[in-house]
């Protein structure tokens, strides 16, 4: 089970690959925020934004849920405008406080 609600109908191999990585982190936490992010998200991306996403997704999860927790600090190189809107995704739908 992946989760996902969107089909890769329509998306660049690119897209399906990160959106295929975005549901498959390894932490169900992780996968459920980046995951449902990227199901909103992926198809308006643009070029710049895949890149960001792509190293995000280079985070280990324990890290990275820990951004989103609050419990550790973003580091500047990674506090970018898809990490903000992704995080502010995620309390929106319940996922992280």
């Amino acid at each position: 089970m992946t989760g996902t609600t969107r089909s890769s109908e329509g998306l660049s191999e690119r897209q399906r690959k990160l959106l295929f990585r975005s549901w498959h982190r390894g932490i169900r936490e992780m996968d459920l925020i980046i995951g449902g992010f990227a199901d909103a998200s992926i198809a308006a991306m643009t070029d710049a934004e895949l890149d960001e996403l792509e190293r995000l997704l280079d985070v280990p999860d324990q890290e990275i849920y820990s951004w989103f927790t609050g419990e550790g600090v973003v580091p500047a190189d990674f506090d970018c405008a898809l990490f903000r809107r992704m995080r502010a995704f995620s309390r929106r739908s319940g996922d992280v406080r």
